[in-house]
């Protein structure tokens, strides 16, 4: 296998530094600031001015909708390695990725669409996501289960004639407190004594639907993540045409599995660039602050974990880079230990070396004057998201104990 960028991935990834040198981290201030008047103004919830202002820039310079593969509908769409590179720089500023389209759970639920959607789903829906148009959610976790078990899900998906009524509540529907959200992927039990990974499907929900509430913001460790936002949602009596139902009764597992696979690796992509800011960060601390008597980059504590930093770093660039490369090669299903991988082992990674960086930022680290406690707060909240350590770490040692299974003697 080889990871050396085409000329074609290279010259995006010189744009794409270019752009954030010019337009992202001169703007990292000000996003926040304008977050902060709109909640002084009483309402956080409305889409910021410099993302709306920023896209168009993106979409000129053919920085969008890079992350959708094989998909004729965004021919620019990148395979998972050649996206890799591209997505790290992303990830490096938390609000970046939607000024390029390609934000989660949109990016999830576009790639949910192309692969598993009907044409008439695809021109209703995916057109106008991959146009920047409007956003989405996708509502799965259930506040009441163990969700990490996707058996669990209560929510109920009943056929009435022509129509699917759901009934359910779900809760860190994350992107549902944008006002342009207008679609919701909804998992549900069409079957519950089914067996198990057959008792689920997944439908297309308008978000405007009757019987849809918008119960309460979930902050994560104290940010409202505005105006994207994580809500939980109750779903009463809620019905769409069976024309809304994706790929077929029973299919929601298979789909979730399909989904995340990609959603997944996104996620560590970009956490490996959360990282390498992190670390740049630390590094330029480091050598402009002085504590008894030198600068604090000669004190050897943290030589060791400058070093560790970048050991870390560059083993999980290279175990998403190998997923990447099984995705694109022998497919999603095949690669699923490597995507448990690299699950397991980003956001573990990441979640240290930015919290080695908070230590040597001292005061400052922990406040809003440099981007760190933010980081901390995402990274750590993605050893749940999409399942959690201990799934994934399951899923490893299950494959892993397969391969050495014990031959009887003959």
């Amino acid at each position: 296998m080889h990871f050396s960028h085409t000329a074609k991935v290279e010259s995006l990834r010189t744009e794409l530094t270019r752009f954030f040198d010019q337009w992202i981290y001169p703007n990292e201030v000000a996003f926040h600031r304008e977050i902060q008047q709109n909640r002084a103004a009483g309402n956080a919830w409305i889409p910021t001015r410099i993302i709306e202002e920023l896209k168009p820039r993106a979409r000129e310079l053919g920085l969008w909708n890079l992350f959708l593969p094989q998909s004729p509908r965004a021919a620019q769409g990148l395979t998972n390695l050649e996206y890799a590179p591209l997505c790290e720089i992303m990830g490096r500023v938390p609000w970046a990725p939607e000024v390029f389209n390609c934000s989660a759970p949109d990016t999830g639920n576009m790639e949910t669409i192309e692969r598993y959607g009907s044409e008439a789903q695809k021109d209703r829906w995916l057109e106008p996501l991959l146009a920047g148009e409007m956003r989405s959610a996708f509502l799965m976790t259930e506040p009441e289960v163990a969700s990490s078990d996707a058996t669990n899900i209560q929510c109920s998906i009943r056929r009435d004639g022509s129509d699917y009524v759901i009934n359910g509540r779900k809760w860190y529907a994350s992107g549902a407190g944008d006002p342009r959200c207008a679609l919701y992927i909804v998992m549900g039990k069409t079957d519950p004594d089914g067996p198990g990974h057959r008792q689920q499907s997944m439908v297309l929900v308008p978000a405007d639907s009757a019987g849809i509430r918008v119960i309460r913001h979930l902050p994560v460790f104290g940010y409202d993540d505005a105006p994207h936002g994580h809500m939980e949602i109750e779903l009463h009596d809620v019905r769409v045409p069976v024309e809304n139902l994706l790929l077929g009764e029973g299919r929601g597992f298979e789909i979730a599995q399909g989904r995340l696979g990609p959603g997944r690796i996104h996620h560590c992509m970009r956490i490996i660039g959360a990282a390498e800011r992190a670390l740049e960060l630390l590094c330029r601390r480091v050598q402009s602050r002085v504590a008894f008597g030198k600068p604090i980059s000669e004190h050897s504590v943290w030589h060791e974990r400058i070093a560790e930093s970048r050991c870390m770093i560059d083993q999980a660039r290279l175990l998403t880079l190998n997923a990447a490369y099984m995705m694109d090669t022998v497919g999603n299903k095949v690669a699923r230990a490597q995507i448990a991988m690299i699950k397991v082992v980003a956001p573990n990674m990441a979640g240290q070396i930015i919290d080695w960086a908070i230590q040597a930022h001292g005061g400052a680290g922990v406040s809003d004057d440099f981007p760190l406690a933010y980081l901390y707060a995402g990274i750590r909240t993605l050893r749940i998201a999409d399942g959690p350590d201990e799934v994934h770490r399951s899923t490893i040692a299950r494959l892993e104990l397969a391969r050495h299974t014990l031959r009887p003697a003959a």
